[in-house]
Order: C-alpha cells, then structure tokens, then sequence
C-alpha cells in the first residue's frame, strides 16, 4: 500500500513546484508588488549613453528619500519571490530525487519534502535579504537608477560582469557546481531522518546553490532588477550549468562573456 502512497506524494510535489514557479513568474511579470512595469532590455539597463555628470544631477533628481519599513519589506518578498522563480527550476530534480529516495529509505515514513523545500528557500529569503540591502544602500548613495532600478555607473557594471566572469571560472565557483549537479551523492551524504532532517538538507543544497550562483545574481544590479529579459538568461544560464552534461564548460564560456562584456564598456 505504501508504493502508491509515494507515487501520489511525488506527483503533489512535482505539480506544488510547477505551480509554484509558475506563480513566482507570474508576480514577477505583474511587477512583483513594486507599482512599476518590469523591462526588457539586452543591455545593462542602468547605463546612459554617455554617463555625464547631467546624467547623474538627474539620476539624484529621481532618487526617493529614505526607503520606509513597508518598502524594504516589499522589495525583500521582490528579491525572494524573483529567486524562487529564477532557482527552482534548477533545483527541482534535487528536490524531486530526494521525495523518491526518501520514501523507500524510510518505508515506514513518508518523505519530508515540504520541509526539504521550505530549508532551500530560506537560505534563499537570506540570500534577498541581504541584495535588499545592497539595494537600499545603493539607492540611498544615488549609484542605482529608480527606474531602470541598476547603476548607471559603467565602471560598477563593468567591474560587476568582470568579478562575475572571474568567479564563474574559478575553483570555489566548481566546487559549488559539483554539489549543485550530483543530486544523488548529495542526499547519500547528508540524508537525515525526519522532518528536522529534511529541513537541514534543503538548507545546506541552499547554502551549496547560493555559492554557486551568488554573483550571477548580482548582475541584476547591472542589468536592471526588474529587466527580464536579464532574468530569463540568468535562470537559462543557471539551469544550464546544473542540468546539462557539459554544464561546467557552460559556466566557463559565460564567465570569459562577462570578464569580455565587462571590458567592452570599460573601454567605450
């Protein structure tokens, strides 16, 4: 009777995430809550074409007071709601692995896998928590546009794309990969029994996630927050350097685009 059981759980589990990716998109393209259009731009959508200093007069001109607690919340669910749609995807076989291996693990027990999901998206609400910061900092230092909501300034976002580039072929950047795409050797060495279990797993697949992704995320303050054609290349990215068999080339190729884009608009 319990092979049913599990068989029903897995396939909740792969309609509860679909139809949660589906609705993060969806909030995504309504606005996400911040009462403006996202954009769709190809290029970093903060920078002028000439950077002067009017640019910046009007850049200050634009730029609102000091943010309120209802604003900081609002743009921290933005940021959390925009890695749940940009992430999951890529975790999904992780996640959708461990309802299957769990259940005829612990036959007598069905699998956690809310819990295991709820621990990656903490560590992901931690991960907004602090770009809401940056965010917040930016703002009020008038380096990040209210619009376009991404800097202005060239030098910015061309050292964001070169530090980007230059993590996406480093060491730390593989060895986070690796963890990212082995699923099935990540559960066997951190399974936990329990709901506790589970929720520890999801947190350190999360803590495994965030390292390997963090500064891609952190080109969105290059190409706007709410651009989405910068969104949909970064989720494609991400997926492609989890999911496809020669992901890692993947990261590498994107990494030497970036450190090459990066020097483009240093020298324009």
């Amino acid at each position: 009777m319990l092979e049913p059981l599990l068989a029903r759980h897995r396939l909740w589990s792969m309609a509860a995430l679909a139809a949660l990716v589906l609705l993060a998109w969806g909030w995504l393209l309504l606005g996400a809550g911040m009462g403006m259009a996202p954009v769709a731009s190809l290029g970093p959508a903060g920078i002028g074409p000439a950077g002067s200093s009017g640019d910046m007069m009007a850049l200050m001109m634009l730029t609102a007071g000091p943010w309120t607690a209802g604003q900081f919340a609002v743009t921290l669910a933005m940021w959390w709601v925009m890695m749940v749609a940009m992430m999951l995807p890529s975790a999904a076989p992780t996640i959708l692995l461990y309802a299957r291996a769990m259940g005829h693990r612990d036959a007598a027990q069905r699998p956690a896998t809310e819990s295991f999901l709820l621990g990656y998206l903490l560590v992901w609400a931690l991960f907004s928590l602090l770009a809401t910061v940056v965010q917040w900092r930016l703002s009020m230092a008038a380096m990040l546009s209210p619009m376009a909501m991404a800097t202005p300034s060239r030098s910015l976002s061309a050292a964001l794309l070169i530090a980007a580039g230059a993590y996406q072929v480093s060491p730390l950047k593989d060895a986070c990969l690796r963890q990212c795409r082995n699923p099935a050797r990540f559960l066997s060495r951190h399974y936990r029994p329990g709901a506790m279990g589970a929720l520890r797993m999801g947190m350190i697949h999360g803590a495994w996630c965030v390292g390997c992704c963090w500064m891609l995320m952190a080109l969105l303050f290059a190409g706007g927050i709410m651009n989405l054609v910068w969104i949909a290349l970064l989720t494609l990215l991400v997926a492609m350097e989890k999911l496809l068999p020669w992901g890692r080339g993947t990261s590498v190729v994107a990494g030497l685009a970036c450190i090459a884009g990066g020097g483009i608009i240093l020298l324009q």
